[in-house]
């Protein structure tokens, strides 16, 4: 196939087939102020030594770990060994895309048979998929599978899952005939079950919680499930913080029959938002309501172990009114990331790991507890994040520790008017005492 510019002619017709009789007709959506007239200003070419130069010059100016942070909401600090990095960088690993022919893409769909493997332990469930997007629009999934498969058109959705994720919740049953009713949280920072009963009903479809929650705190994952099954809706539970998988009892031995969120924190560097990795675990009575796909295992003419795209949902493999999803990615090279960050772990390991972020912010919220004008704000158990409620504005406090290098947690009031000097705290295992301690004395002067 030849790639050749368009000709005038080409041009011409294709504006006429669209109804514009120019190119600027063609961009008259774009306004006028910020449409480009002119090359950009960009400098001439540079010798590759200079290049070099240039950007060693400029990436010197980044400040990097300029500031001792303890922000968590749905991104978390975590250490990631050398090896994860170092395997996962290989050419084999990072070329590969849709492992459309299993005969030349083994080592791929074994990987990601392995994280389907892996997810399915941790979640307590039979069957995961090959990866969503990343957290948020991984919850918005299973909502709409939850709505697929009770033909019902209202979820329950609590206040305190991650805002963010809310909001792409609502954002992708806008146009879809589905109802998102939020329910409360109680003065233990857990869902308010008393106000899920009054709104449950035979019209709902599902209960769908985070846990550990927006604030940190820990739910009663079998509560809740028994709450929404009595009424026949799904219990689906949402992680934003996949190191608490470490420690917690699995949601799905807990009740929950959908479990998604975000996998980040499995060997996934912070990047400035991305990419992130979301994950999908449910019943295997659900399987053809999964969205994505899902790697199996079988057997070739052989006789010999082989591994085959079983399950393929989506509208890039069958007819769009069959498909369970439009994801056209399985985020494979995160998925590789995050199998190798667990295998590397083990069961042994990740437990530790996650026992290192329980002790770190249990230490961190008794001794910022201690401090004059300052009170823990919810007493349901946490696992690496904490609500303060401090005795001053927290904008005033951010602040001041801001001058210090100390960016000391995510401040509340902006989604959650009624919590206005409530600050979220997170504390992970990269955070050591002396650190921690740094943020006490910060914020004991602040509020002096």
């Amino acid at each position: 196939m030849s790639y050749i510019a368009l000709s005038d002619k080409d041009k011409k017709e294709m504006l006429a087939k669209v109804g514009v009789s120019d190119l600027d007709g063609l961009f008259q959506s774009i306004p006028e102020p910020i449409r480009l007239r002119e090359p950009l200003a960009v400098p001439g070419p540079l010798a590759e030594t200079e290049l070099l130069s240039y950007f060693e010059k400029t990436g010197s100016r980044n400040a990097y770990n300029a500031h001792l942070s303890f922000l968590g909401a749905g991104a978390y600090d975590h250490f990631i060994p050398s090896v994860v990095d170092s395997l996962s960088s290989r050419g084999e690993f990072v070329t590969p895309y849709t492992p459309y022919q299993p005969e030349v893409s083994q080592g791929t769909l074994q990987i990601v048979f392995e994280f389907q493997t892996l997810i399915c332990q941790l979640t307590g469930l039979d069957i995961a998929n090959a990866s969503l997007y990343d957290g948020a629009t991984a919850a918005a999934e299973a909502v709409l599978m939850a709505h697929r498969l009770k033909s019902k058109a209202k979820v329950l959705v609590g206040c305190s899952i991650h805002p963010q994720y809310r909001h792409v919740i609502r954002t992708y049953i806008r146009n879809l005939g589905v109802e998102a009713v939020e329910f409360a949280y109680g003065p233990d920072g857990r869902a308010d079950l008393g106000d899920i009963e009054k709104k449950l009903d035979g019209a709902t479809a599902a209960v769908v919680f985070q846990t550990p929650n927006f604030f940190g705190v820990i739910e009663d994952v079998k509560a809740l499930s028994e709450l929404a099954h009595r009424r026949q809706a799904l219990s689906v539970a949402v992680v934003a913080e996949a190191a608490s998988l470490g420690i917690l009892e699995a949601p799905g031995k807990l009740g929950a029959d959908i479990v998604t969120g975000e996998a980040q924190s499995f060997g996934m560097p912070l990047s400035y938002g991305g990419p992130y990795l979301g994950f999908m675990a449910c019943a295997k009575d659900f399987v053809r309501q999964l969205p994505g796909r899902i790697a199996g295992q079988t057997v070739d003419v052989d006789g010999k172990r082989g591994f085959v795209l079983t399950l393929s949902t989506r509208e890039q493999h069958i007819r769009r009114e069959s498909a369970t999803s439009n994801i056209c990615t399985n985020q494979a090279l995160c998925a590789v990331r995050a199998t190798m960050f667990l295998e590397t772990l083990g069961e042994k390991g990740l437990r530790e790991w996650a026992l290192q972020n329980v002790h770190k912010a249990r230490y961190a919220q008794g001794e910022l507890g201690r401090i004059k004008g300052v009170k823990l704000k919810f007493g349901g158990p946490v696992f690496n994040e904490f609500v303060l409620e401090l005795g001053k504005d927290w904008a005033a406090v951010d602040k001041t520790l801001r001058a210090k290098g100390i960016l000391g947690g995510y401040g509340l009031a902006r989604e959650y008017p009624e919590l206005k000097n409530a600050v979220l705290v997170c504390v992970t295992e990269m955070r050591g005492k002396d650190v921690i301690d740094r943020l006490v004395k910060a914020v004991e002067e602040a509020l002096r």
